[in-house]
């Protein structure tokens, strides 16, 4: 990995306590694919109405997503994953607030992470609450589609979005299943697009905003309220506010700091050369 040269970026944030926002460009080097990316393939996700409201577009996700959340399951974390945990050891990084529902960042050893837009690994009933992992949902739902998965492997090539929806074409015959408690509607436990994020967790990010000497924010073109908010309130709070991105971003007139770049190697570049200003104790 060549890793480049930051110093504005190193200066700005050396000796300071951070809160990271982390987005889709984070996990590119996974293999996850970016929606918003300058090299994303058009991507149309699917919103909470359609899910909610129709069948055959619950059908479709469900065939979807049960070939694509393996693929997720199995990704592991890159060296901007790897660099984001290593400054968390060292007290540099107090707060992880992260878009992405792939887990990366905990298989990575981040510990004091907020994942905003919930995880794929976990299935929520919309009536009564009822929670189960997506592994229990799969074993399932195989067992209702012998062979689903096979047929959609011998396609090949299939493409994964980051919210684990993969690009199978034939679902009209998949089954899928309601709560097993009460019959209501099972959905993945991720803030789908038109969906509010939970008011509790929105507070425990602004916590972890509230807490850091700064704001670091990796791979988030912003586009979506649920991470610019968190940018324009550490401005409005006098916080140094620092963006590593792919290509624009809506909180580019907020930042102290921009830099064009992938987010793996300025995090490497960020776990070498930060420390904790000695004269400041760790906040715990």
């Amino acid at each position: 990995m060549n890793v480049p040269e930051a110093p504005e970026l190193v200066n700005l944030l050396n000796g300071r306590r951070l809160a990271v926002l982390t987005g889709a460009g984070l996990s590119t080097d996974s293999g996850i694919p970016d929606y918003r990316g300058p090299d994303s393939p058009p991507s149309n996700p699917m919103t909470i109405r359609q899910f909610t409201s129709d069948p055959a577009f619950r059908q479709r996700y469900w065939a979807r997503n049960h070939v694509g959340w393996r693929h997720m399951h199995a990704t592991l974390p890159n060296a901007g994953h790897r660099a984001l945990a290593q400054l968390e050891r060292a007290g540099v990084v107090t707060g992880l607030i992260t878009q992405n529902v792939d887990l990366l960042h905990t298989k990575a050893g981040s510990e004091a992470v907020v994942n905003l837009h919930g995880t794929y690994a976990q299935v929520i009933c919309l009536e009564c609450g009822f929670t189960l992992s997506r592994q229990t949902l799969a074993d399932e739902l195989e067992a209702l589609n012998p062979g689903f998965l096979e047929r959609a492997d011998a396609v090949g090539g299939i493409a994964v979005a980051p919210d684990a929806d993969a690009m199978v074409t034939e679902t009209s015959s998949f089954r899928y299943l309601d709560c097993p408690r009460c019959g209501g509607m099972l959905k993945p436990d991720i803030v789908y697009f038109g969906e509010s994020v939970p008011k509790e967790r929105v507070a425990q990010a602004y916590s972890m905003v509230d807490d850091a000497d700064a704001l670091l924010v990796a791979g988030s073109s912003l586009t979506v309220f649920s991470g610019l908010r968190f940018v324009r309130h550490a401005a409005a709070a006098g916080l140094p506010v620092a963006i590593v991105n792919r290509g624009p971003t809506r909180g580019d007139g907020l930042a102290t700091v921009k830099v064009h770049a992938g987010c793996s190697e300025l995090l490497v570049l960020l776990a070498d050369e930060l420390t904790l200003e000695p004269s400041r104790p760790q906040r715990h």
